[in-house]
């Protein structure tokens, strides 16, 4: 081996582990897109059952011994899509998730885990999946892909931001009814969202001093009182609290006056109290580009912020812009990861 050799190998980046997702929905098509866009800048091993990309999508089936060897897949990427093959029992009509694809949808996941901790992957990235089919296909326990990710990592508790090159923002609790939220934001909950997402921001973006702005729950922030008790009854002194202990934060903000231009240059990323809250604002602002990342995690990992998309899958119109931001996100993550 030459010097040279050597040197390639260092710089060659590890690859991105991407899950297949459904496979009767849009992930299959949007990989492929995916990779003829980012083929020599961004390599990524696309992990399931080869039958279901895109006719037209050449692909290089990967072996275990070239899964270590990021100057090998980087040169297959330049050619072929490179795939890490799994084989799964049921149809591939495209439109209709058949059920007993769950397990190969699972193992997919798992394996993407599995490459990211054994070091073979820098990041991994996840096409959406199909919860209804993977319970009943496999009797799947958790409500989405980030539980399942939290229980393959061993975290009792993770957060999701929805990030773009507009706006990150962190929603506190996520999917219950409005009425629920007064009840389960509490501030032991409020208080870890809040340090696990200075956490993300500071090792996975590489901002050393993160700037939080937190919103208020209720309209105006509460108003002194008017519109709302929370904020007086704790949420001023948490946000009091943690910026007594080092924590550039900001807030409780009026929800309505937190996402203009000049409001977004003063923080890096906003905790919104709920999901609404959270996601109007980054899907009005940049709806193409929005990326989930899952913060608490002990790896880097995205995702594209939208569903399967039964609806066009297998029509060749599936937009691929978010799973290709989710890939250069977790690609720039990576590179910005500190210890």
């Amino acid at each position: 081996m030459t010097r040279e050799t050597e040197i390639t190998e260092i710089q060659a980046p590890r690859p991105i582990a991407l899950s297949c997702g459904e496979p009767a929905g849009i992930g299959p098509e949007i990989a492929a897109k995916a990779w003829q866009q980012l083929k020599d800048s961004c390599p990524f091993v696309w992990i399931g059952d080869p039958r279901h990309l895109p006719a037209d999508c050449p692909y290089g089936t990967l072996s275990d011994d070239i899964l270590s060897d990021p100057s090998a897949i980087l040169a297959i990427s330049t050619r072929a899509l490179p795939v890490l093959p799994l084989h799964f029992a049921g149809n591939t009509i495209k439109g209709t998730a058949d059920p007993k694809n769950a397990p190969g949808v699972i193992a997919s996941i798992e394996k993407a885990v599995g490459l990211v901790q054994s070091g073979c992957a820098s990041a991994v990235c996840t096409a959406p999946i199909h919860k209804k089919a993977l319970i009943d296909g496999a009797e799947f326990a958790y409500p989405g892909h980030t539980e399942f990710l939290a229980h393959l990592a061993g975290r009792s508790q993770v957060v999701m931001m929805l990030a773009s090159p507009a706006l990150r923002v962190v929603p506190a609790t996520i999917h219950i009814a409005l009425a629920d939220v007064p009840k389960v934001l509490t501030p032991d909950l409020l208080r870890e969202v809040i340090a696990i997402t200075a956490e993300g921001l500071r090792h996975q973006f590489g901002i050393s001093q993160p700037r939080i702005a937190v919103a208020g729950l209720n309209p105006h922030a509460g108003e002194g009182g008017a519109m709302g008790q929370e904020e007086l009854l704790w949420i001023n002194d948490l946000v009091t609290d943690m910026q007594a202990e080092g924590y550039s934060l900001s807030g409780p903000h009026p929800a309505d006056t937190l996402f203009h231009a000049a409001a977004r240059r003063r923080y890096d990323a906003a905790v919104c109290m709920y999901h609404d809250q959270a996601l109007i604002p980054i899907k009005t602002l940049d709806f193409d580009h929005g990326v989930n990342v899952t913060l608490g995690l002990p790896f880097i990992r995205t995702s594209p912020d939208h569903g399967t998309a039964f609806d066009i899958a297998g029509t060749g119109s599936a937009n691929p812009s978010s799973l290709i931001e989710a890939l250069k996100l977790a690609q720039s993550m990576a590179q910005s990861k500190q210890p």
